[in-house]
């Protein structure tokens, strides 16, 4: 196999369901890389999932030959809970094609998928889809792509993915307006593709995504900056460390198709033989080379979990079964951060960080689907920073903690998401929580509706841009608290389905946040303890006890349920005790005897509540927190 004489690397970006997989299906049949009857609806989403969801969770990459040059396609998902996976394929590309649904217009993750092709100084292509629906208004979404890229009207293709319509002209603008692959400088640092010459002898390649197959093991996706790799060639992580034989060496079209070598601005993959992702992590640089050349590419940044769940097998016996169908999930989904826990009520499991709950939600499902893993899965957390006085390091090594000097004296942060881990009242100085930029587009008559949810749940209104005529930019900044729950079916229910939204980290900020302890019979319970804002503490204490008053079973005594903050309660339910019938023997006579054994019977209740223990049901746990 020879070096192809010229190659573009591009990938498809959108808001969810606008189209970017029956693109891509399109793309693949127009330029002959599968046949006709070999392409299925979302043939790059491997996973059932995917196809029942109608959504993309994993990027796919896929090699086309369109008029002699080679292209390379990474197809990525549309909601913002992966925009990670969306970071990584711009990362390795040179050029995006811009999908945009003519029926709905620019939506949240539109905009925030435009800034990140930018902030990697990517070229955009523009394409109007779904032209053949009557509701399509090619005019008005036209414009709001001119407006945001800054292109002329020219320069946007409209297409119908469904039927084929004027796809070719995709495939004919990726070849006149995307550059070729980039190069890379002596110091790994990316630069322009005709601006210098790369260092001759020297391998180097980006690590953009990883699966673990059965048979092959780990499997790594790059990007080739610079060199060659052919099947046999001694590799090295420069990162991690580890040193591998290039076992296969091939493109995706769209499954592994073997091709013995991988040449310069190609993206391909390498079977690497390894059997953990410790060694093979996303992100890293494959080398091979002088030793003065070892410099990691410059690639993208480290991810960082938004929530944070504790994930525990129903059948505590099922933990090993668990414990390896996490880490093959770790290896297939790298924005997925797992460590062990350990619960007295629960059992063993793992304190997990997801990029939102829809990830959440998807790692569930995987589990069950692909390891038959049934879990239970505690109310979903965000990370707060806690600055404490002295330097604590050694009294939370996993609370990350920072020493920092603050008020001339020595301070420690550190980051809790955990509500055990917090500190007693009196021993920190405060408490911050996350906060989110909000990007919210919406149709004007709901305007009012998402102001109100606004107000309920803590935002700060910073200032609104209008796309056109009918929708509107809502911008505002959030506690990432507000997040979690049932947040986006209020949304959706308030706009009757038309509103999206993007956020993304933006700073920490000092608030009132405490923990909500809850007490069954005057014992706290740590797998419904939670950290919240005081102003939602309240709500949050009666919806649990509620729940639990529902699910704990009758004792002999009754049974109090308290909601408590630093131990003021604020909430209370009491479940009633059993009655039994001590006088059913009794057949006529004395009512004092009746008396009697009612009374032996209520001091026995009183001795039964001073010193019994209510066993709570494994049943309920699974009840309260299953999702």
């Amino acid at each position: 196999m020879s070096a192809p004489k010229s190659i573009r690397n591009f990938c498809i970006i959108a808001h969810i369901d606008h189209g970017k997989s029956t693109l891509a299906d399109r793309l693949m049949e127009i330029s002959g890389t599968l046949e006709k009857r070999e392409i299925q609806s979302q043939t790059l989403d491997n996973m059932d999932l995917e196809r029942e969801r109608g959504i993309t969770i994993k990027l796919t990459p896929v090699r086309m030959e369109w008029k002699g040059v080679e292209l390379n396609l990474i197809d990525t998902p549309g909601h913002v809970d992966f925009q990670y996976e969306v970071s990584r394929s711009l990362a390795s590309v040179e050029g995006a094609v811009l999908v945009v649904d003519a029926t709905q217009g620019i939506e949240a993750q539109t905009l925030s998928n435009v800034y990140l092709a930018m902030e990697n100084d990517l070229t955009i292509i523009p394409v109007l889809n779904k032209i053949d629906l009557p509701s399509a208004d090619v005019d008005r979404v036209s414009t709001e792509v001119m407006n945001l890229l800054g292109c002329k009207k020219e320069d946007i293709i409209c297409v119908s993915a469904k039927t084929g319509v004027n796809v070719e002209s995709i495939l004919d603008a990726v070849l006149e307006r995307m550059p070729e692959p980039k190069k890379l400088s002596k110091e790994s640092i990316l630069i322009g593709h005709d601006d210098t010459e790369n260092e001759s002898g020297v391998t180097k390649a980006l690590i953009f995504d990883s699966q673990y197959d059965t048979y092959k093991w780990v499997v790594v996706y790059l990007k080739l900056f610079s060199g060659e790799i052919k099947k046999g060639d001694k590799l090295e992580f420069i990162n991690t460390g580890a040193k591998i034989e290039a076992l296969e060496v091939g493109c995706f079209r769209p499954k592994y198709s073997p091709t013995g070598v991988l040449y310069e601005g190609e993206i391909g993959y390498v079977v690497t033989g390894l059997k953990t992702l410790a060694d093979a992590r996303v992100g890293d640089t494959i080398f091979s080379g002088p030793q003065e050349s070892k410099i990691a590419i410059d690639g993208f940044k480290k991810i960082t979990p938004y929530i944070f769940a504790w994930v525990y097998p129903v059948d505590t016996d099922e933990y090993p079964t668990m414990k390896d169908a996490m880490e093959k999930l770790k290896l297939n989904d790298s924005s997925l951060v797992t460590e062990h826990e350990a619960s007295p009520a629960l059992g063993y499991g793992f304190r997990c960080g997801f990029l939102g709950l829809l990830h959440l939600d998807i790692v569930k499902e995987r589990l069950w689907r692909e390891y038959s893993m049934d879990v239970i899965i505690t109310s979903p957390q965000v990370t707060y920073k806690v600055l404490i006085i002295g330097d604590k390091r050694g009294e939370y090594p996993r609370a990350a903690p920072e020493l920092i000097e603050f008020g001339g004296r020595t301070c420690t942060y550190l980051w809790i998401s955990n509500p055990e881990d917090l500190p007693k009242p009196g021993t920190y100085i405060h408490i911050e929580e996350p906060i989110a930029k909000v990007e919210m587009i919406t149709p004007n008559e709901y305007i009012g509706n998402l102001m109100g949810l606004a107000q309920e749940r803590r935002w700060v209104f910073k200032n609104q841009t209008y796309l056109d005529a009918s929708r509107v930019v809502l911008h505002y900044e959030i506690p990432m608290a507000e997040l979690v729950g049932d947040f986006y079916d209020d949304l959706k229910s308030l706009s009757s389905g038309y509103a999206s939204l993007h956020y993304e980290p933006l700073r920490y900020q000092v608030d009132d946040i405490v923990c909500l302890d809850i007490l069954v019979a005057g014992e706290r319970v740590d797998a419904f303890s939670a950290m919240c804002h005081r102003s939602r503490a309240r709500m949050f204490g009666n919806r649990i006890c509620e729940k639990l008053k529902e699910h704990i079973p009758k004792a002999q005594f009754a049974i109090a349920i308290q909601a408590a903050i630093w131990g003021d309660v604020i909430a209370r339910e009491t479940i009633s005790a059993l009655r039994k019938d001590v006088t059913a023997k009794l057949y006529g006579g004395d009512i004092t005897r009746k008396r009697k054994l009612l009374e032996k019977q209520k001091e026995g209740k009183k001795k039964m509540k001073q010193f019994g223990k209510v066993s709570i049901p494994s049943e309920t746990f699974v009840n309260i927190l299953k999702k």
